[in-house]
């Protein structure tokens, strides 16, 4: 059985080394999120608002993109759960701002599959990729692909999640930069039945195996909450700081979700 485990690991990793032959780094302030393991259960819709203001952002144009002071993103995801080991997100990315009025960004497709029960793995483990377009006055970027294994661990009132992420430009300017490292971590301790706090951790370090100067990288910290005050609902709140001078200096987020289940559930599958 052990034997069969780890055999099942390599696989599950080998479909990202195949996958992402080359890629380029983009963190967006539009999903601002560390991804657990489990996925969405099947006959099930969970619905999220993605809220993300930046008061101290980018001021001026670059490569013709709009700068990102003072936007408030607003993204709509919606996952249905396809089977006990399988979902697939829809993501609409919207922007507010002053002088440009409500504009529609784009949007991305992800399907997420996660390594069943039955593995009986110490840690929760799961693959999602995303790909999708955005407007080039938002990102020169225009259509891009992510990979992000997700590994996630609960001790006690401890939880912890990592996603290292993988990027890759199909249409923009970075095409030919090769494959970008984006990595996404969270930490943190259940103080209550309702009440959770924590860190949270994004980074654009630019082409893997030539990372950016830590000028050029992309860095910030979150201080987080989470509110369990329900299984149907979602609610995370943050503040976060850019540590590098091409990071946005101050993001304010907010993630509402609300699960909606339309349908009798299927046994385990």
């Amino acid at each position: 059985m052990r034997n069969s485990i780890k055999g099942a690991a390599k696989a599950f990793f080998a479909v990202v080394a195949i996958l992402c032959v080359r890629s380029a780094a983009a963190q967006g302030n539009y999903e601002i999120q560390v991804y657990g393991a489990d996925t969405v259960p099947p006959k099930t819709l969970m619905t999220e608002l993605h809220s993300n203001f930046t008061p101290e952002g980018q001021r001026y144009y670059v490569d013709g993109v709009i700068p990102t002071n003072h936007q408030q993103h607003e993204t709509v995801e919606l996952t249905e759960g396809i089977t006990n080991w399988s979902e697939i997100g829809f993501y609409i990315f919207t922007s507010v701002q002053d002088g440009h009025g409500v504009q529609w960004v784009g949007d991305h497709i992800r399907p997420r599959v996660r390594a069943p029960d039955s593995w009986h793995l110490p840690v929760g483990l799961s693959l999602s990729t995303e790909i999708g377009y955005q407007r080039p006055v938002y990102s020169p970027d225009t259509w891009t692909w992510e990979i992000r294994p997700i590994i996630d661990k609960t001790a006690g009132r401890w939880y912890f999640a990592v996603n290292p992420a993988l990027e890759r430009t199909f249409h923009g300017p970075d095409v030919k930069q090769g494959l970008g490292f984006s990595p996404g971590a969270k930490v943190s301790y259940d103080f209550s039945r309702v009440i959770s706090g924590g860190v949270e951790y994004y980074a654009d370090y630019g082409r893997l195996g030539a990372f950016d100067s830590l000028h050029n990288q992309q860095q910030q910290i979150f201080i987080v909450t989470d509110l369990n005050t329900s299984p149907k609902w979602e609610i995370n709140i943050g503040v976060g700081v850019g540590s590098t001078a091409s990071t946005d200096h101050l993001i304010v987020k907010g993630i509402l979700g609300r699960r909606f289940d339309w349908g009798r559930r299927s046994p385990a599958d």
